[in-house]
């Protein structure tokens, strides 16, 4: 699989300058995280699972979590498992016959599920990618990744975990310090095991009655920007130690033929981009959406949970690395510049410091393999509209 794999080759070759790299299920851990792009969530109540998989791979889904969680009703979980074992049944016959599969995760509710739905998928686990684990905490994510070490053992299948961090000890102010602390320890003990942390900011809302409208971004609900910031002050450190976080949810959506319209107003989002305006404007409702993926990377944080479809292509589109920010990173990381020192750049309108930027440098190589570079002279929308073209 790649990103923006849906395109045809002529057209990857007019937008790129450097194409994403292809991956598979089995890459490193490090390739994945950073190619998990926009993870599209999914009830695992649907009676089509399978075929919906597949028909979003092919409009470029690379990632996708099917939910036995919050999304279903309690009373549907059985049901709901029972059917996640026929759908991945017929998957895993698909792939044989040489369908292309994104990366797939379950989100259980229970660690007790991730050994049973192991042994019930039988060889079609070959297919999962690892588990999606809910409210996780020092005391309550343990369990989950003792149960995830001993499914793989027993399948001898690589599974990787997503802990998501949505409790209210880690909101709290009282409890939180305490609360960041004993994730890290616990993640810490089974890294290898964990392939990102994804933040619940939902769930983060709901504590004080709170949901912000389409035109503000998490970042602009303070109690909420305040837990972002102290999970990646903790979790997300660029030297080594730290783990790939992931954006939260945008809750809201319009159909995805409505996503262009004839310029009518100038989109806040856009102002400045000139160039853009002057052929197509996004929608005023994907103005939130895309301030926010802005946002998300300014404060450290890789890819985004998302629950439409029609979010998929913007947080990829916007993923894209461009000509400039990736001759930065090639010249501050030039073996020449081992020692440090500044430098002007390539574009002559800034400066790049070698050891500084050096973190910074690296987390874009990364990104422009899973996502690519643009060529000079391509766009956000350019890239958006190619996209939703091949749609």
């Amino acid at each position: 699989m790649r990103h923006f794999g849906q395109l045809s080759p002529a057209v990857r070759q007019r937008l790129f300058h450097r194409e994403p790299i292809e991956f598979t299920a089995g890459s490193s851990a490090r390739v994945l995280a950073a190619a998990l792009g926009a993870t599209l969530y999914s009830p695992a109540t649907r009676p089509r699972l399978a075929d919906d998989i597949l028909k979003q791979a092919g409009h470029g889904v690379v990632s996708m979590v099917v939910c036995l969680e919050d999304s279903i009703d309690d009373a549907e979980v059985p049901a709901a498992e029972e059917n996640l074992v026929r759908q991945f049944a017929d998957l895993d016959a698909r792939a044989v016959a040489g369908a292309a599969l994104p990366l797939l995760f379950i989100r259980v509710r229970e660690p007790g599920q991730i050994p049973d739905l192991a042994k019930r998928f039988g060889e079609s686990i070959r297919q999962l990618s690892g588990f999606v684990l809910p409210k996780f905490t020092e005391e309550r994510g343990t369990p989950f990744l003792e149960a995830l070490t001993a499914a793989e053992a027993g399948s001898g299948h690589r599974l990787f975990a997503m802990p998501v961090l949505e409790s209210p000890e880690l909101l709290h102010l009282e409890t939180r310090a305490r609360t960041l602390a004993g994730i890290a320890a616990t993640v810490d003990e089974y890294r290898d095991r964990i392939l990102a942390l994804r933040l619940g900011v939902t769930d983060f809302c709901s504590a004080y009655g709170l949901r912000r409208s389409p035109d503000m971004t998490a970042y602009d609900v303070h109690i909420v920007a305040s837990v972002i910031a102290d999970v990646v002050n903790v979790l997300g450190r660029a030297d080594g130690t730290g783990y790939t976080v992931t954006g939260p949810v945008w809750e809201y959506f319009r159909l995805q033929e409505r996503m262009f319209k004839p310029q009518l107003r100038r989109s806040p989002f856009m102002e400045g981009r000139a160039d853009e305006l002057r052929t197509t404007l996004i929608e005023h409702d994907l103005d939130g959406l895309l301030r926010e993926i802005e946002l998300d990377r300014a404060n450290g944080l890789t890819g985004k949970t998302c629950i439409h479809p029609s979010h998929v292509l913007p947080v990829h589109a916007l993923s894209v690395v461009s000509h400039e920010e990736f001759s930065d990173a090639q010249d501050i990381l030039r073996p020449e510049r081992d020692g440090g020192g500044v430098l002007r750049s390539a574009y002559t309108n800034k400066m790049n410091e070698v050891k500084p930027h050096r973190a910074w440098a690296e987390r874009t190589l990364l990104r422009a393999a899973a996502f690519g570079v643009a060529r000079d002279d391509v766009g956000f929308v350019e890239l958006l509209r190619a996209g939703h073209a091949a749609s």
